[in-house]
């Protein structure tokens, strides 16, 4: 492992984190309130899957390899189906608020938050057929590496999102849930394109 390495792998990490940066601004815009207890917990969750999924394309690269191939074609329409869910379930609850309880949000549960994290990262599977070649730990140090750069991308996010909801928190819920389902339409169609 060396300098190039770590410098490719950081640049894995970006590309594969934006979709979660989406979402966490999305939660920010959607949460102004967000305690920075919430926020971190939050950054862990997306940086946990983002460092998961490429381990278990490896994995699966080195066990399953048949499998694997026959999942991938799922992936853009799991993540388009969790986003498409979350994203309308944001835009009809901002419908059913008033403008009172719209200020200081506390609605993302921990099954979401997952949901989130599985979504926006699932098509890092496919990173596991990119580094197969590689041994076990260089395949874990690349997940760790890509999990960390998700945390500190998302973190932006969130307290960018954050400080616009709480600007604009009349219509940061829609946009939020608006924000959602275009990041899932973008995943389905880049996947199946």
């Amino acid at each position: 492992m060396h300098f190039i390495f770590f410098f490719n792998t950081v640049l894995l990490g970006i590309g594969l984190a934006m979709d979660a940066f989406s979402v966490s601004l999305a939660n920010g815009l959607h949460e102004p309130c967000m305690t920075r207890k919430k926020l971190i917990l939050i950054a862990v969750v997306f940086g946990f899957f983002q460092a998961l999924m490429p381990l278990l394309g490896w994995i699966l690269v080195h066990t399953v390899l048949e499998y694997f191939s026959q999942i991938e074609v799922f992936i853009p329409w799991i993540a388009l189906i969790l986003l498409l869910y979350i994203g309308i379930k944001m835009l009809i609850e901002s419908c059913n608020k008033d403008e009172d309880d719209k200020r200081c949000l506390n609605t993302l549960t921990i099954s979401a938050l997952i949901i989130q994290g599985i979504a926006t990262s699932i098509d890092a599977l496919s990173v596991g057929l990119t580094i197969a070649e590689q041994t076990f730990s260089v395949a874990l140090t690349s997940a760790i590496i890509i999990g960390v750069v998700t945390f500190l991308i998302c973190t932006a996010g969130l307290i960018i999102g954050k400080n616009f909801g709480t600007k604009f928190s009349h219509n940061a819920e829609k946009l939020g849930g608006i924000i959602l389902i275009a990041i899932g339409i973008e995943i389905f169609l880049t996947g199946i394109f």
